[in-house]
């Protein structure tokens, strides 16, 4: 595991929230990531925002080697721990990075992105593009993103900018002659409040296949 410094308050925010809770996440993959990728060939994957890492463990168990990138180190030994007792250590390297002022090196027949939307400031654009250019040629490029706050959210809890589907991708100004949209759409999906109460929220799905 590289383990590089980070600068607060990204680095603190995102170490507080795991360390002082038990588990955070479900353990189970993301479902889109699921969806996009069962057809895919294994190769090099890179997962960007990893956590606790069932991302990376799915994409492990597929064939997949696997590097798996957060800014938490308790996070990244959850998913360590993760790989271990499903069998798959040996074929996921887990690395400590704020994404931004640090970036894994290689190129990646997938790089996975899920949710890399954060209540503290961070470049998100750069991110992105750090992304696109990490996918080797004929790869792809895999990201998920909230598209606004759940119905039942009367009062958003902190201000957030949420991406439009043609939006990102005139961010990202990735050449046409160089790159493949295979998917972009948006999903209503049901979403129900901390409280049980029932709604509903929107999402957006991009894959882009690199020439």
């Amino acid at each position: 595991m590289t383990d590089l410094p980070l600068p607060a308050p990204a680095a603190e925010f995102w170490e507080a929230r795991y360390r002082d809770t038990g588990r955070v996440w479900s353990g189970r993959p993301n479902e889109l990531l699921v969806r996009e990728a069962s057809a895919l060939a294994p190769g090099a994957a890179l997962d960007l925002g990893c956590g606790e890492g069932a991302d990376a463990v799915w994409l492990a168990s597929r064939g997949w080697r696997v590097t798996g990138v957060d800014i938490s180190g308790t996070a990244l030994e959850r998913a360590a721990g993760h790989a271990a007792d499903a069998g798959v250590s040996e074929r996921v390297a887990w690395e400590r990075h704020e994404l931004g002022p640090s970036f894994p090196e290689g190129s990646f027949d997938l790089v996975n992105a899920q949710y890399l939307q954060s209540p503290v400031a961070f470049d998100q654009r750069a991110v992105l593009s750090g992304a696109a250019d990490a996918v080797a040629d004929g790869g792809t490029l895999l990201l998920v993103m909230h598209a606004g706050w759940p119905s039942w959210q009367t009062e958003p809890p902190f201000d957030a900018v949420f991406p439009t589907l043609d939006g990102l991708l005139a961010e990202l100004a990735l050449p046409d002659d160089g790159w493949t949209v295979e998917t972009a759409e948006t999903l209503h999906r049901p979403s129900v409040s901390p409280e049980g109460v029932e709604g509903f929220r929107e999402d957006h799905v991009w894959r882009l296949r690199r020439a």
